[in-house]
């Protein structure tokens, strides 16, 4: 590991400018996926601010009806909540769904949404990557991809994003608030949040430099029946193959993807059509299969019609 400076901010405020006057600083909370990045030196930053005593860790009421999340807030906190498990029980169920209980205790709200790809040549510096290092090339196009992305990709990056609990925020219409070294403030809807690949992987985020997540805004409960479901390699601490989010009601539906994209994945002109066939194939539209991962398409549509049985109400007599 490199050497590093560290700072304790002792404000949200004097945390993004210190980020401002650091380039390459990088914040660390729970530190499950950066102190990981490090050991391995695809993160080598020279500073390091540490955020997790700036207050961040509430649960709150918001306008409209909605809950405002810390930033700082733990999965576990997150996923215990009483009003996430009523209200918004696909975020919970998404997030108990990820990783192992250890880690569940140490991730936050903010770190989860900002994790970086599980690509094996993202974390392979003996092999080109766009993402790691702009314009060395991707290994993952000719290499082993087998749970790497089939839509949203681009000839320069074909990585998938990790998180489960980004998917249920993609679901429920979540808002990222933001902070810069300046004192302005963003909303940032969460469809707006993540960036595809296109000709540079490496901006993940429509984060500025220095800025910082201060909370995640949900909006007003939608009702319906929550589902997750996740399909993986293994029972428990493994990333999805394909997992699905939705919220299903008498008179609406709402689905949305992870495990397939480079970002949390989801279609709204699919939510008016019926049966999985028909959705699965309008959210996987223009997909880009390689042979060891075209199996996807198929396991996609499968787990959609799981969701759509267990959503019907004989599931549940």
């Amino acid at each position: 590991m490199r050497p590093f400076s560290y700072h304790r901010p002792a404000d949200p405020i004097e945390a993004a400018r210190l980020a401002a006057a650091h380039p390459g600083a990088r914040f660390i909370a729970g530190g499950t996926n950066l102190l990981d990045l490090m050991k391995v030196q695809v993160e080598t930053p020279s500073h390091i601010i540490d955020i997790n005593h700036l207050g961040l860790d509430r649960i709150e009421k918001a306008d409209g009806g909605g809950l405002r999340i810390g930033a700082l807030v733990r999965n576990t906190d997150l996923a215990a909540d009483k009003r996430v498990r009523e209200d918004y029980a696909v975020l919970s169920r998404a997030l108990v769904a990820g990783a192992s209980g250890q880690l569940r205790n140490k991730a936050t709200t903010a770190g989860n949404l900002l994790q970086r790809t599980r690509c094996p040549y993202f974390y392979d510096t003996n092999r080109p990557c766009n993402k790691r290092k702009p314009g060395s090339g991707c290994a993952a196009l000719g290499g082993y991809n087998r749970g790497l992305a089939i839509v949203g990709t681009s000839d320069h990056c074909i990585a998938s994003h990790p998180s489960d609990m980004a998917v249920a925020m993609r679901l429920l219409d979540a808002t990222v608030e933001t902070l810069r070294s300046d004192g302005a403030t963003r909303a940032i809807p969460i469809a707006d949040f993540h960036k595809l690949p296109g000709k540079a992987p490496h901006v993940e985020t429509a984060l500025a430099p220095g800025e910082i997540v201060t909370a995640v805004t949900l909006p007003a409960p939608l009702g319906g029946r929550h589902i997750y479901r996740k399909v993986r390699d293994r029972a428990s601490y493994a990333f999805a193959l394909v997992s699905v989010a939705a919220v299903i009601r008498p008179d609406a539906q709402r689905f949305a993807f992870g495990g397939i994209a480079p970002r949390p994945w989801r279609v709204e002109a699919a939510e008016s059509l019926d049966g999985a066939d028909a959705i699965a194939a309008s959210v996987t539209d223009g997909a880009r299969t390689t042979e060891q991962n075209a199996f996807k398409l198929t396991l996609l549509r499968r787990t959609l019609g799981a969701v759509l049985a267990d959503a019907r109400p004989e599931s549940r007599a």
